[in-house]
C-alpha cells in the first residue's frame, strides 16, 4: 500500500501538460516531489526541458513504471480509458494510486476504478475547479471521489496544487460534483456576457457596469474573477483575445455530460440544454479553441 509518508516526497507520474497541467506540475516540483511527465504534444514537453526534478518521459510506459502516484489531466473519457488500459494498468506496480483529474463521464470513471481495484491498484476521480488562474496560483478546488483511505493518501499531494480538497464520497462522486459546478459556470458566463453586452450597447461604460454588477446581486465568479468583456480584468483570457484558459469545446463536452447524466435520473435542466446549444453554436463558428468566456465576443458580433 502507498503510505501517507510516501506522499510527502512522492514519485509522481503526470499525463497531460496543457493549460492546467503545466502549472500543476510546477507546484508539485516546488513541494519537492519528483515528477515524470508525458504529453502527446511534444511542444508541451519543451516547456520542462532542463528543469530539475522533472524527467521528460520518452514514452507513457516510462511515466508509469517508477511512479507511486499517477495524475491524469486529459481531455476526455476515451483518452483516459485508453491511457489506463494500454499504458497504466498492465505496467503499474501494486498499490500505485491513480488520481484522475480529468473531467469525463461518470460511468467510464467508475469502470476504471473497478478495473484498477481488480489489478490491485488504487483509483480516485479528482476533477478540479478554478481554471487556469487557480492552477497558476495553486488555489484549485479538488472534488475527490474514492475510498476514505485513498482520499487521505492523496490529500497532501493535492493540497500542493489547491486550497480546497473535498472528499465528495465514493468513486464517481467527484465527477458528479464537477459536472454540476460546470453547468452552473457555463450558465453564469452566458448571463454575464449578455448583461455586459447589453449594457455596453445601451451606452454604459464597461468598467462602471462591471463595478456595479460586482457590488450588486448579479455578482458571480464570471463577473468578478473571470469577466468575459475585454480589458475589465488583466491576466484573463478575455483580455488576451480569448487565448488560453478553458476551451469552449471542453465546456461543450461538459455540458453534454451534464445532459446525459441528468437524463439517467430524469432531472430537468432546461437552462443547461440551452447553454449546451449555445456552446455548440460557438464551436461551430470557429471559436471552439477559444476560452469559454468567448460568449461575450460571440454575442457582440452576432
Amino acid at each position: 500500500m502507498v503510505h501517507l509518508s510516501l506522499a510527502r516526497y512522492a514519485s509522481i507520474g503526470f499525463f497531460g501538460l496543457g493549460n492546467m497541467g503545466k502549472h500543476m506540475v510546477h507546484h508539485l516540483t516546488a513541494a519537492n516531489h519528483r515528477l515524470t511527465v508525458f504529453d502527446v504534444n511534444s511542444q508541451a514537453l519543451d516547456h520542462f526541458k532542463g528543469q530539475k526534478q522533472i524527467n521528460i518521459a520518452s514514452s507513457p510506459e516510462n511515466v508509469v513504471k517508477n511512479s507511486d502516484f499517477i495524475i491524469l489531466m486529459l481531455p476526455n473519457g476515451e483518452i483516459v480509458r485508453n491511457v489506463c488500459q494500454t499504458n497504466i494498468f498492465p505496467i503499474a506496480k501494486k498499490d500505485t494510486l491513480i488520481i484522475d483529474s480529468s473531467t469525463i463521464d461518470v460511468q467510464t470513471s467508475k469502470e476504471m476504478a473497478k478495473i484498477a481495484q481488480h489489478k490491485q491498484l488504487r483509483f480516485v476521480d479528482a476533477p478540479v475547479s478554478g481554471g487556469v488562474v487557480g492552477a497558476q496560483k495553486g488555489t484549485l478546488t479538488f472534488m475527490v471521489g474514492g475510498e476514505e483511505d485513498d482520499f487521505k493518501c492523496v490529500e497532501s499531494i493535492l493540497s500542493q496544487m489547491g486550497k480546497n480538497i473535498v472528499h465528495t464520497g465514493p468513486n464517481g462522486s467527484g465527477l458528479v460534483a464537477k459536472i454540476c459546478n460546470n453547468l452552473l459556470s457555463a450558465i453564469s458566463m452566458i448571463g454575464t456576457s449578455e448583461a455586459m453586452n447589453l449594457g455596453i450597447k445601451l451606452g454604459l461604460d464597461k468598467i462602471v457596469l462591471a463595478q456595479l454588477i460586482n457590488s450588486s446581486t448579479g455578482q458571480c465568479w464570471s463577473s468578478q474573477t473571470y469577466n468575459p468583456c475585454p480589458d475589465i480584468l488583466p491576466n484573463v483570457p478575455s483580455s488576451n483575445n480569448y487565448n488560453g484558459g478553458f476551451a469552449s469545446e471542453l465546456m461543450k463536452k461538459d455540458l453534454l455530460l451534464a445532459l446525459d447524466i441528468a437524463k439517467e435520473v430524469q432531472a430537468p435542466i432546461p437552462l443547461t440544454e440551452q447553454a449546451a446549444d449555445f456552446y455548440c453554436k460557438i464551436c461551430s463558428n470557429g471559436l471552439n479553441k477559444h476560452d469559454f468566456s468567448v460568449t461575450f465576443k460571440y454575442l457582440n458580433e452576432h
